[in-house]
């Protein structure tokens, strides 16, 4: 149903386009949420909702890492062009709520994608993700950013 509904999104968004004659992304983009909207104002089946739900919360977890990438990359950039490092590293045990193997590996992908931090393993029993940290002031404060930011933000998105 999620599938059908976002190809029913792509195809309006196309029709917009078309139909406006302006071929650039700006205006496939406005045709997208425009097209979302009616879909979301048409829908009248309670099972489709899901597809109207987990859009917004995608482009809000682009937003967040979007600004988690920057962050990152100031602070890394910052430490190497000052003569002072501020670098304390170390390596994070991360309990894990993410079960299937698509949750983990999306986490720690987008864990390794920061710069500043890097998946190490996953345990066998697949609870426990090791992160090694170049900034760890405070060990807790560090797993509670992991899990309130990338875990609980993916997790809302694939179940």
């Amino acid at each position: 149903m999620i599938k059908a509904k976002f190809l029913s999104n792509l195809l309006l968004s196309l029709i917009w386009v078309a139909i406006t004659g302006t071929f650039t992304v700006q205006n496939f983009v406005f045709g997208f949420i425009l097209s979302f909207f009616l879909l979301w104002i048409t829908s009248t089946n309670r099972r489709e909702n899901k597809y109207f739900t987990r859009i917004p919360k995608l482009i809000g977890f682009i937003l967040f890492f979007l600004y988690e990438l920057i962050k990152a990359n100031v602070e890394v950039a910052y430490d190497v062009i000052t003569p002072k490092h501020f670098m304390k590293p170390g390596i994070v045990k991360i309990p894990l709520d993410a079960k299937s193997d698509l949750e983990i590996t999306l986490l720690a992908n987008l864990i390794s994608l920061t710069p500043g931090t890097l998946s190490l393993d996953v345990s066998d029993d697949r609870k426990v993700l090791y992160v090694h940290a170049m900034y760890v002031n405070d060990r807790e404060e560090f797993i509670a950013d992991i899990k309130n930011g990338f875990e609980k933000r993916l997790l809302e998105i694939t179940r």
